[in-house]
């Protein structure tokens, strides 16, 4: 039963029904369509501003994440950090202590980049600007101590390798191959004033003289140029002398056989030939002298291979008793 309406016409005094024409129809249901548009305009406004869409939801949970990693990204830059201060402390105490060379200032160490702020353009970020800029800055900075510490390890590699080089040259090991030196000292006649076996009166001697038996193997204390080889039948016989740079020299007389010639670059512990009794000799010996600077030094103080501190304590004891040389 459908609905009627009615009024009452105040001029026929009677109810009437109430018509409604088309276009009052029409106009009706444009305005209810309109109001529900208006309405579900409103409501998608403010589900799009409260509520998070589905490729929003996804960049959320990414943000989480990347704030996940950069936490411990961060962390690993401060045990990063924490590692190459205690390598450098560590280069510190190798210069000091080692190779006596100025360590690298605090000052340069902890100095920040100079320069225009490369990175004041992420400060239009307003979220995540300032984060991404402190975690570069200290990229950066752990990039600018890495680079001081690979030249200052450098310089410490090119001065290690001078000191091997120079460890290898200073005389430093005894210059006659014979293990009974080690135990079993007879005779040694050392640095000072001793009777001379020919003129019986009292000669500085300035070096000391090995005994050992004729044929056995001289060696050279330290890498070196052999600067000199003589051969003669009076004064030190058969001779080499070989220059260890660093201002030191030695030289080894009385040989029987020299092997080696002049000009020849010779390494620690090889042969120059052999013990002999040649020119002013009254034994088979060996006179090994060591020069510094030009001067003449006490050989026993470069005679430290293979020798317990007990050892080497005999050595001296023997080197420095007043007796009769050998040449």
């Amino acid at each position: 039963m459908s609905k009627e309406k009615f009024v009452f016409n105040q001029h026929t005094l009677q109810y009437e029904e109430l018509k409604t024409t088309n276009k009052q129809r029409i106009f009706k249901l444009f305005g209810f369509l309109s109001s529900v548009l208006v309405a579900a305009i409103g409501l998608f406004a403010l589900a799009w501003y409260f509520l998070p869409s589905p490729k929003e939801k996804a960049l959320e949970r990414e943000l989480q994440q990347m704030s996940y990693h950069y936490e411990n990204l961060t962390t690993d830059y401060a045990k990063l950090s924490d590692d190459l201060s205690a390598l450098h402390e560590k280069d510190s105490e190798i210069h000091r202590m080692i190779f006596q060379m100025d360590t690298i200032d605090d000052n340069v160490w902890e100095a920040g980049v100079g320069g225009h702020d490369k990175y004041a353009n992420l400060t239009n970020y307003q979220g995540s600007g300032a984060l991404v800029k402190s975690a570069l800055q200290t990229v950066d900075k752990i990039k600018r101590k890495l680079s001081i510490q690979r030249s200052s390890l450098d310089t410490i590699q090119t001065k290690a390798f001078e000191w091997e080089e120079k460890l290898a040259s200073i005389p430093s090991i005894k210059p006659v191959r014979e293990t009974e030196l080690k135990r079993n000292i007879r005779y040694m006649s050392g640095f000072g004033y001793r009777i001379h076996p020919i003129h019986k009166i009292k000669k500085f001697h300035y070096g000391i003289d090995f005994t050992a038996p004729r044929g056995t193997d001289v060696q050279a204390t330290g890498n070196g140029k052999v600067v000199k080889v003589e051969k003669r039948k009076t004064g030190y016989g058969n001779k080499v002398v070989i220059d260890h740079g660093y201002g030191y020299e030695t030289l080894y007389a009385h040989m029987h056989e020299i092997t080696v010639k002049k000009g020849q670059k010779v390494k620690k512990g090889q042969k120059l030939g052999t013990v002999g009794s040649t020119g002013t000799s009254t034994a088979p010996h060996l006179h090994y002298e060591v020069k510094l600077n030009g001067k003449r030094v006490n050989p026993i103080d470069f005679c430290l291979d293979g020798l317990t501190p007990e050892e080497y304590s005999i050595l001296v004891d023997k080197a420095g008793q007043e007796n009769q040389s050998l040449d």
